[in-house]
């Protein structure tokens, strides 16, 4: 086993484990309360894996998991979902009550989480994976709010498959016409494939569209077969306004290496189109999907990593909109992992996360000019265990948002 293989499924594995009691905001920060609802006090147990996002008015929303009841034997613990708003950076936070209306079990570690976006009218859709007693094995579930967060709906299971197999990694995006697009790594196939004795190769993406802003969900869509089983999917709106969706895939006979498709209003996937080249050929699953943004011109934008040989590592490329890609950027150095895009105009930023022995830091590129000259810093860094990183935008501002163990929840202006 090479060192870069070694070395991610050692911080996985850490990542997995670990559970802590961070604050709302980073230190020196103070925290507001919500009108009425009285002080605001840390979770009592939470995961590390975090939501976040921007509303329309520029607000950082953030979305964390609190623990309802402990785990009994062969169970999993029971949570709810709180959330909180900043608009000065995380230096005050207004807190909202629970959004569940009864606790469940919540994923939210790893490549896992609960996903957070808003609606043209200013709604708030959360997405969740609630795994049940079978490893491995879960539901896609969805809850909305429609007066800012002070109710949510009661919580209904995305997918019309109600197998107890896995619905797990969702993903969320809304498109510029509110449709809400929801999409996840579904094993349905792969159990059907074997029962009747045939081949299948890890499992498959699916997806789901509401068209009456989070009311009810269409049909489940299948975008493709024969994706990696626990690599999150990445969604992005191109220049068209188009969702695109971007996955690990399984090409034959073993190759993880990633594909991408654009979606029609239903979820229905176009031409699927290989977009890395690495020829990595492992039977497992890395937990390391990729990242995946357009810019003001119509450029694509994207991260992933690879552990191939002595090509193994983290990657940004740059795609124009007529498919010129230019040459594979290494970001950082072997123990570089889970990085993100995001794009704001001619804006890009990217980053990740390297654990240097002691410390883990993330570092930004940034390009002001869409990506022909950059700029590279170190943002952040914190010593104990860690969400993946995140960059969220809005306002005209790019935005890093990292759940730390030892410091909290930190965020940090990255570009604007």
């Amino acid at each position: 086993m090479d060192n870069s293989r070694r070395d991610m499924l050692a911080t996985l594995a850490a990542l997995a484990a670990c559970a802590a009691l961070p604050a709302w905001a980073h230190d020196g920060a103070s925290h507001t309360a919500a009108a009425g609802s009285g002080a605001v006090r840390a979770p009592s147990r939470v995961s590390l894996g975090t939501a976040a996002a921007v509303d329309a008015e520029g607000r950082l929303w953030v979305a964390q998991l609190e623990e309802a009841a402990p785990a009994a034997p062969g169970r999993p613990a029971r949570f709810n979902i709180v959330l909180a708003w900043s608009a000065d950076d995380g230096q005050k936070w207004t807190t909202l009550g629970p959004a569940l209306r009864v606790p469940e079990p919540v994923e939210a570690n790893g490549e896992g989480r609960p996903k957070l976006a808003f609606g043209p009218g200013g709604q708030i859709y959360l997405a969740f994976t609630s795994p049940l007693d079978k490893p491995h094995t879960g539901h896609i579930r969805f809850v909305r709010s429609i007066d800012g967060g002070r109710t949510f709906s009661a919580a209904v299971t995305v997918q019309r498959d109600l197998a107890g197999t896995g619905h797990r990694f969702d993903s969320i995006m809304v498109d510029r016409e509110g449709r809400v697009f929801i999409a996840w790594i579904d094993k349905r196939d792969g159990d059907a494939a074997r029962a009747g004795k045939r081949a299948y190769r890890g499992a498959a993406v699916y997806c789901a569209v509401s068209t009456d802003n989070g009311a009810s969900f269409g049909a489940d869509v299948k975008i493709a077969d024969h994706c990696c089983e626990c690599c999150r999917i990445a969604l992005s709106l191109n220049a068209q306004g188009q969702v695109v969706a971007m996955w690990r895939h399984i090409f034959e006979p073993n190759v993880r290496d990633h594909a991408m498709a654009v979606l029609s209003p239903t979820g229905k996937a176009g031409a699927i189109a290989r977009v890395s080249f690495d020829d990595w050929r492992i039977d497992a699953c890395p937990h390391h999907g990729p990242a995946l943004a357009y810019d003001g011109a119509g450029a694509r934008h994207q991260v992933w990593f690879s552990g191939a040989a002595e090509r193994g590592g983290l990657f940004y490329v740059a795609v124009s909109p007529d498919g010129l890609s230019g040459e594979p950027v290494r970001l950082g150095g072997r123990r570089a992992e889970h990085g993100e895009v995001l794009a704001a105009g001619r804006t890009i930023a990217v980053a990740w996360e390297e654990f240097d022995g002691k410390t883990s830091i993330v570092t930004a590129r940034i390009s002001h000019d869409g990506g022909t000259t950059w700029e590279q810093r170190s943002v952040a860094a914190s010593g104990g265990a860690s969400d993946h990183p995140h960059l969220v935008g809005g306002a005209g501002a790019i935005r890093l948002v990292w759940r730390t163990q030892d410091d909290g929840l930190i965020v940090r202006g990255v570009a604007s």
